[in-house]
């Protein structure tokens, strides 16, 4: 994102509407500005603020003898007074930014918003999780944390050494240079985002030994890394994945369970019911 500083009166208004922190006043320009390297391109500043068409000099003026006679003329907390907020014409590799920190842009490589695809919520129709499998998303990234691309291949180099499969219409497998090794594109390992979900299918007897690598790399990692996890139930809505969380001591709730509504699309039977915990 960018501000127009000859439009721009430091009111302030749009440092706490950044969910990165990056923006501030400039003391010596006395402009708003974005730290470019910070900044994720959500566009949550952009749209999140009204806009106001006031003449900034006009506005500047009125705060200054504002100021010199001791009251304020400052707009509403949720408003741009003066439209300094500037739409950039982002390219590559800075568009991979946009694509996942701004909820409303689909993803080019899977056509839909999000970070990930549609998981465990359609199990029943595609059938990504069978009997015996277990379905992980790994999630990186919060508002004011974020996560950089390399810090994502951290995680996914480890990974890719164990016995599973990352989903090939995630969007970070896309960007994997080599899933056999878990690269990421180098060009855009220093790309920072809002967030982002890895997404990988094993056999349920490779479960404690996912959670513990995943463990063990989120420790060195200063983001945020959370675990979802996925597996069938039986006729009792019971499955082994729990009581190995258990075990391996991840605290959970069951955050899903998909009743297996759906017309199911392949041979395969799928009457079971799929149920996630996170």
């Amino acid at each position: 994102m960018l501000i127009d500083e000859k439009k721009c009166v430091a009111c302030g208004n749009c440092v706490p509407i950044c969910p990165m922190g990056a923006i501030h006043i400039d003391p010596v320009k006395r402009r708003a500005t974005v730290n470019q390297d910070e900044c994720v391109e959500c566009y949550t500043c952009y749209r999140g603020m009204s806009k106001e068409h006031l003449n900034p000099v006009m506005v500047r003026t009125i705060r200054k003898i504002g100021g010199l006679l001791r009251w304020r003329f400052d707009p509403e907390p949720d408003v741009c007074p003066t439209d300094a907020l500037t739409e950039p014409e982002l390219s590559w590799p800075r568009v991979v930014r946009r694509a996942f920190s701004d909820p409303v842009v689909p993803h080019e490589s899977t056509g839909v918003h999000g970070r990930g695809t549609e998981e465990v919520k359609t199990n029943d129709v595609t059938n990504r999780v069978g009997p015996g499998d277990a379905g992980f998303t790994i999630e990186f990234g919060r508002p004011t944390v974020g996560v950089r691309f390399w810090q994502i291949q951290e995680m996914t180099r480890e990974l890719a050494k164990m016995d599973l499969t990352f989903e090939k219409r995630n969007p970070v497998t896309s960007l994997m240079s080599d899933t056999r090794s878990g690269d990421i594109r180098e060009d855009i390992l220093n790309e920072k985002i809002l967030s982002a979900i890895v997404e990988f299918k094993t056999s349920i007897r490779n479960v404690p030994g996912i959670l513990r690598k995943v463990r063990e790399v989120a420790n060195r990692l200063d983001t945020v890394v959370a675990i979802g996890a996925a597996a069938r139930c039986d006729e009792n809505g019971d499955n082994d994945l729990e009581e190995i969380l258990h075990q391996e001591e991840f605290r959970f709730v069951r955050g899903k369970t998909n009743l297996g509504l759906g017309r199911a699309s392949n041979a395969v039977a799928t009457t079971q019911e799929a149920a996630s915990v996170m």
